[in-house]
């Protein structure tokens, strides 16, 4: 496993991050077994080299930091200075409706809720999940100020801002990390964002490197998904841009059969080839998935097959939207 320093932090991180979305039930309820097996993942985790894992608050609201804080426990008790820890919050449930919530008071108890979830002092990496509209983002940045004074939290991150958005943070409190979704199937962050980043020394660690399964390489044109499964009712999972993203995909494949890899450590590869990009998030259900993907982490693509993989891109169609959380 490769290692890079993250933006301006002092932190050193694996250039792939275990991401734990998937426990929060959006691709469905979370079984027992799907737990443990959630947690062995984490293990394996560890055992590939990888130090640096994400979850939020709204994944599950407590589901998801608990089954980290459950499996790292061993270490978080006897090194937590070798366990690196992002979290997010700013979502809340009101009923059956999520909500942006970046006020002070929300965020202020999201923290202390996740310092409980996950069994620690306190948190290296604390992001805000969406942009809320309703809260000044003054109030938020001056809000993550206060914690990180306060020790419980030791950097600061947003997810999903633009740059107008970035820059009001900025004004008030300096941001360590942008968390946006980026694959070969959504790019939109080329344009403003990354050269903010860049010129911020702002650290980057992407979400969705394989475009919510897309290019895990499993699809096929007649692929349907489960009823809770947020993918059914999803514009880019159906119909004429699913059928014809899933032949971008079998092109690719062939690509990355040629290189010796797979087609998802292709797609990770090339994010992690891209310049500003520190990190990429990578889910798995299970430790033989996650021993596959996170191979991707040492996998260096020659310019001749980048402008390959850009060639193949010409054919797809792009996915948009705040998938999956529906934002």
């Amino acid at each position: 496993m490769e290692y890079t320093q993250f933006g301006r932090t002092s932190l050193h991180v694996s250039k792939i991050s275990y991401g734990t979305w998937q426990f929060g039930g959006d691709w469905g309820h979370v079984e027992r077994e799907q737990w443990d097996a959630g947690k062995a993942t984490v293990r394996k985790a560890l055992e590939l080299g990888i130090n640096f894992f994400d979850t939020a608050q709204a994944y599950g609201f407590g589901l998801a930091e608990r089954l980290l804080g459950e499996a790292l426990q061993p270490e978080l008790r006897s090194q937590r200075d070798q366990i690196l820890l992002a979290t997010k919050g700013g979502l809340r449930m009101d009923r059956s409706t999520l909500l942006r919530d970046a006020s002070a008071r929300w965020l202020r108890q999201g923290v202390e809720q996740s310092l409980r979830n996950l069994g620690v002092d306190y948190i290296d990496l604390y992001q805000v999940h969406w942009p809320d509209p309703n809260t000044p983002i003054e109030e938020t940045a001056s809000a993550l100020d206060a914690l990180v004074q306060e020790g419980k939290i030791r950097y600061v991150g947003v997810s999903n801002y633009n740059v107008e958005q970035m820059r009001a943070f900025e004004r008030t409190r300096r941001l360590d990390a942008l968390q946006p979704a980026y694959s070969l199937f959504r790019r939109d962050i080329e344009r403003e964002v990354l050269p903010y980043c860049q010129q911020q020394g702002i650290g980057v660690l992407v979400y969705g490197p394989l475009a919510h399964g897309l290019l895990g390489g499993s699809f096929t044109p007649q692929t349907t998904f489960a009823p809770d499964d947020w993918r059914s009712k999803s514009k880019d999972f159906h119909g004429e841009h699913f059928q014809r993203n899933v032949a971008v995909v079998e092109h690719l494949k062939r690509l990355a059969a040629r290189e010796g890899m797979t087609i998802a450590q292709l797609a990770i590869a090339w994010v992690l080839a891209q310049p500003t990009i520190d990190v990429a998030i990578v889910g798995a259900r299970n430790p033989e998935q996650l021993a596959q993907t996170a191979l991707a982490g040492d996998k260096h693509l020659s310019q001749q097959t980048l402008q390959e993989i850009e060639r193949i891109m010409r054919e797809a169609a792009p996915i948009g939207g705040p998938a999956p959380e529906g934002m």
